[in-house]
């Protein structure tokens, strides 16, 4: 901790101290008696990444964000407390880079994109979120070795899918280059100690001809007067090994692993410095490129160019400013400022375009795949720049075609597009974008979009689009199925049309989250409902009424026939069944299952008259029954099942088990072998390493039912089988 303060007062003496203690005091108090898996106190993570976060010169608020950003996820302390005791600008840091842990999710993926989803929206509103978590990750990344094999694996591989090109993009090279080289080790340790051997060896020779190099450019530097920085540069083993794979070479093959680096005080030194290369060595064609005209658009800045060394071999020079290196190295953070109320510099908004994109077209990619798969594609692909006819600079992931280019012009422009003009020629649509082109989109009101170009766009944007377009042409075409269906359907029962109001119709479908009339008759036009399932609902409510009303006229003139239980006289006959369930004494009466004890056929069964419901059907030793019998004695009614009646029923189960690794699979097997359906399953562990898995599952009666749960209960580490109410 003294280190960190040390760090801290070297470039802000005025900081807030205290402050900072306070903040290291709560997280260590916190963590106490937690441990990391590779043996150290926990309280040595959040004091790392923070120490990280020093080394780029963040504010204090960053800092003790960093020290409590573990804390909401792993341990008592709340949001609310952080935000207490240090402010809703530190609550908003932690909250960013904090998991969502406490939500079930259909998926691994589901989890990772909702995840991500999460922390893109807190770096929109602070930048210091991504900045927090780069630098858990790659503290995390140096003690990665304590983790299993696995382990290593899984999170190396998204270390180098999203984190890695994340920090690329806000130019962050001072902690992109040991993210990147840490991953490749523990994702494919052969070919990284391998490619690490071969560099070595050729060191000595490397820094031979680079020292010879730098001679040269410090004698002609004094020569015309130019102040200039020049050191040796060796390219990352991840850098060269990415190098290796997309141009299909071998390590000897590659001759520029290293580069020289030029420091100068101006921009015009920059191209001075330029001229004076090219007259002392020959550069190679197609291998300069002016960063300082054309920043990238993670800031960066710098003029590059090949050249022939006085060997023969080729070497790359990089020639830049003070302030260029900054950026550089530090990215962002070197453009951003906290102090007093501060914003980000003059003009500084405009780096995260980017950014706003995200976060447009994630609102509209529900699948978790195709939302991280859009990441890699949008987000973190090589760029090609290329401009509009005006002049403005457009940013599009390599390999995108003229449609890309209309769609991040406009929605409109995208779906009237009818061809384009490259560099003043026609070309064909799937045509790829190269860096420099001036793009010219072709339009007409006549003009719709083809399913075709789905195939051949590359950015997420534009996919979108284009299937949102097709959506909306599907969704008024099966609006109007939809309706027609319904009224077929409601002939076909002999309901008339006048009893299907709308609010009926939005009743009915209300089980399927649908909330207005339109999107029912759309789900039925595209068939993801039945118009069957709604019409028979709102006559199954109807009829329910009027049976009601029928009971009620009965119960009104005495009640005659009502055979009940516990009166010194039972009398009446068994009624004819419906749906299962016979009634002594009453007929055409409407009867259900009741969800707090889910009897099934062959359950002891007993029957309650509700106020205005019918009649609910529970198990004799259902709690509901015990409280009844002391109350409301009278209503209780002898009920027996059909035995005639073969409808399936769904029954709750809950699982208690140790947690492991393949319970829920060992579960699933079973209920596979026996070919029962799972409607519904939940699975959740808990702190004293207890599993509880749910199950809505449909049998046929109790005899199967009490087979399933032997079955469940014979797995290895199940401790308890129970039945539950559907509630």
């Amino acid at each position: 901790m003294d280190k960190l303060i040390q760090k801290l007062i070297n470039y802000n003496p005025k900081a807030d101290i205290a402050f900072l203690r306070k903040a290291y005091n709560v997280a260590e108090a916190a963590h106490r008696n937690q441990w990391r898996i590779s043996g150290e106190p926990y309280i040595f993570h959040p004091l790392a990444v923070a120490k990280i976060l020093a080394d780029l010169e963040l504010d204090i608020e960053a800092l003790a964000g960093a020290l409590l950003h573990d804390v909401v996820e792993d341990t008592e302390i709340t949001l609310q407390d952080i935000e207490k005791d240090f402010g809703s600008e530190v609550a908003l840091l932690v909250d960013g880079v904090t998991k969502l842990s406490k939500i079930d999710f259909k998926s691994k993926e589901e989890h990772q994109a909702e995840n991500l989803r999460k922390m893109f929206l807190a770096m929109a509103k602070d930048i210091r979120v991504i900045l927090i978590k780069l630098a858990d990750r790659l503290h995390n990344l140096r003690t990665l070795g304590a983790q299993p094999e696995a382990k290593q694996k899984e999170i190396a591989l998204e270390t180098l899918e999203i984190f890695a090109p994340l920090a690329h993009r806000l130019g962050i090279y001072h902690l992109k280059w040991e993210i990147e080289d840490l991953a490749f080790r523990f994702l494919q340790p052969s070919k990284y100690y391998e490619l690490a051997d071969k560099v070595a060896k050729t060191r000595n020779k490397r820094e031979e001809d680079i020292n010879e190099i730098i001679e040269v450019l410090k004698k002609k530097f004094i020569d015309v007067g130019i102040k200039a920085d020049i050191q040796g540069r060796p390219k990352h083993l991840y850098s060269i090994y990415e190098k290796m794979q997309r141009q299909k070479k071998d390590f000897a093959q590659i001759l520029d692993i290293m580069a020289v680096r030029v420091t100068v005080d101006t921009v015009k030194d920059c191209y001075g410095t330029l001229g004076i290369v090219h007259t002392l060595w020959k550069p190679i064609p197609g291998r300069f490129k002016d960063y300082i005209a054309m920043p990238k658009s993670n800031m960066y800045q710098s003029l590059h160019t090949t050249v022939i060394g006085p060997h023969g071999d080729p070497f790359e020079i990089q020639m830049r400013t003070w302030e260029m290196h900054r950026t550089a190295e530090y990215g962002i953070a070197a453009h951003w400022c906290y102090k007093e109320g501060g914003h980000a510099q003059k003009g500084f908004d405009g780096k995260l375009i980017w950014l706003r994109q995200l976060l447009e077209w994630q609102h509209d990619m529900r699948d978790a795949k195709e939302f991280i798969e859009g990441l890699k594609i949008d987000i973190f692909a090589e760029s090609v720049f290329v401009f509009s006819p005006k002049g403005d600079i457009i940013e599009l992931p390599a390999e995108a075609v003229p449609i890309d280019f209309a769609f991040r012009i406009h929605t409109d422009v995208g779906n009237r597009c009818m061809g384009a003009k490259v560099n003043g020629r026609i070309v064909p649509l799937d045509y790829k974008l190269k860096n420099g082109d001036i793009v010219e989109v072709l339009t007409s009101n006549h003009a719709r979009p083809s399913r075709d170009w789905l195939k051949i766009v590359k950015t997420s944007q534009a996919k979108n689009r284009i299937r949102q377009y097709f959506r909306k042409i599907q969704r008024d075409v099966s609006v109007i199925k939809g309706k027609d269906a319904i009224e077929r359907e409601a002939k076909k029962l002999g309901l008339e049309l006048e009893l299907l109001k709308s609010d009926k119709i939005i009743e009915a479908a209300r089980k399927y989250s649908l909330i207005n009339l339109e999107d029912v008759y759309a789900a039925i036009g595209d068939g993801t409902i039945t118009a069957r399932s709604i019409v028979a609902r709102i006559k199954g409510e109807i009829d329910r009424i009027n049976k009601e009303n029928a009971y009620t006229d009965m119960m009104n003139s005495g009640g005659s026939g009502v055979s009940v239980v516990g009166g010194r006289e039972k009398y009446g006959k068994w009624q004819k069944p419906t749906d299962g369930i016979k009634v002594k004494g009453m007929a055409n009466l409407l009867t259900k299952l009741a969800q707090c004890c889910n009897p099934v056929p062959g359950d002891p069964i007993i029957g309650y008259i509700t106020r205005g419901r019918g009649i609910s059907v529970h198990r004799t030793d259902c709690r509901n029954i015990t409280i009844y019998r002391k109350g409301e004695q009278e209503r209780l009614v002898d009920v027996a099942w059909d035995e005639k009646y073969k409808a399936p029923f769904q029954v709750k189960l809950e699982v208690t088990a140790l947690d492991r690794a393949g319970l829920l699979s060992d579960i699933m097997a079973i209920l596979t072998d026996m070919k029962i359906s799972a409607d519904w399953v939940n699975a959740r562990g808990n702190k004293d390493r207890l599993a509880t898995v749910g199950l809505l599952i449909t049998i046929k009666d109790l005899v199967q039912l009490d087979s399933i749960i032997n079955k469940i209960k014979s797995v290895k580490d199940v401790t308890e089988v129970s039945r539950t109410g559907l509630k």
